[in-house]
């Protein structure tokens, strides 16, 4: 049975929700009838959520729709899935992608997680492999390997240490010794080896969303605005956009910029173009900038395999992980979170 088949409200109900989208989704540029359109999706969503106890985390470059219609947690992945480790919900849907809803498995086991696409892959986490990461440690013997967390979990089984955009710095300055293998992300190692004492070695992965921002779009936008355009760059960026840019930080990292400097008004992010229109809601007093680069992964996430996930996962949506990987990665994970406190 198709999905919009099982839909029963009223048109009051749908008025009303729509109403209530339109309140958020404006700031993103919907309109009322595009509101209307998807208020049956998320009147049933957020109910079967209740019926379920189930939560509902969308990482910050999936659709505003979603963001504001149907999540009860927004953010980066690390954070979300903080967020899974503390709820009570028994299930969680990871509105992101496949290594994100691992992540949420590894830090709470006894929680029943759900990928709405498993087609939802990340550039990154392809990149490497545990096989890689034992060659790795063949090849650089005693040298600490430093896994980003944007990797698989049997990647992050044989890693040290896991790290994050916000904490990278502050741990691999903690690590003895002084030098480390980075992985998989190039571009972050590279930039890390500016602001680190450590000598990084680096592996050889990108992201395809940073790595195909073109200076060009960077300095467009600064000769039309001059000095009142600052340009935050997430640290995933080549060096010839992080050289173009004032501000390098990760996802949370700009949020942060965004709140402490509210004399900022035109902002450009040169990130995955989802996170303009997030702040563009959340921040309705400043001009966003965004990258015009979207990543196809996370746009896998949309209302309807939401819904779908949540009424009857296939096999293939539930997160299931071999238990000497999981607790193999959490050590990676938690020796992130001693190091970076």
């Amino acid at each position: 049975m198709a999905l919009s088949e099982q839909m029963n409200f009223t048109e009051e109900e749908i008025q009303t929700e729509a109403d209530r989208l339109f309140t958020k989704l404006k700031g993103a540029g919907w309109d009322h009838s595009d509101c209307e359109i998807i208020a049956p999706l998320t009147l049933e969503i957020n109910q079967i959520k209740k019926k379920k106890n189930a939560v509902i985390l969308a990482h910050s470059y999936v659709t505003p729709d979603i963001i504001f219609g149907v999540s009860d947690y927004s953010g980066d992945s690390l954070g979300l899935s903080n967020e899974a480790a503390k709820t009570s919900a028994d299930i969680i849907v990871f509105s992101g992608v496949v290594f994100m809803a691992e992540t949420a498995k590894i830090l709470s086991p006894d929680k029943t997680v759900l990928i709405p696409s498993k087609e939802a892959g990340c550039s990154l986490a392809d990149a490497i492999t545990a096989e890689d990461m034992r060659q790795l440690r063949d090849q650089y013997p005693g040298i600490p390997i430093v896994a980003y967390v944007n990797t698989t979990a049997e990647v992050k089984a044989e890693a040290d240490v896991c790290v994050t955009s916000a904490n990278v710095e502050r741990i691999v300055e903690k690590l003895e010794g002084d030098t480390i293998v980075f992985v998989p992300d190039k571009n972050m190692g590279k930039y890390l080896s500016r602001t680190s004492s450590k000598k990084v070695i680096t592996y050889d992965g990108t992201c395809i969303v940073h790595d195909n921002i073109q200076p060009d779009s960077l300095d467009i936008q600064r000769n039309r605005f001059g000095e009142d355009l600052v340009i935050l760059a997430h640290s995933e960026c080549p060096p010839d956009i992080l050289d173009r840019v004032d501000v390098v930080e990760g996802t949370t990292g700009m949020q942060r910029y965004i709140i402490e400097h509210p004399e900022k008004k035109k902002i450009m992010l040169a990130t995955e173009c989802g996170l303009a229109d997030r702040f563009s809601v959340e921040f309705p007093d400043r001009e966003f900038i965004g990258s015009c680069v979207m990543c196809p992964y996370m746009k896998k996430n949309e209302l309807r395999n939401i819904l779908q996930v949540l009424r009857d996962p296939r096999p293939d949506q539930i997160i299931n992980l071999d238990e000497e990987i999981r607790v193999k990665a959490k050590r990676s994970l938690d020796k992130m979170f001693e190091l970076g406190s």
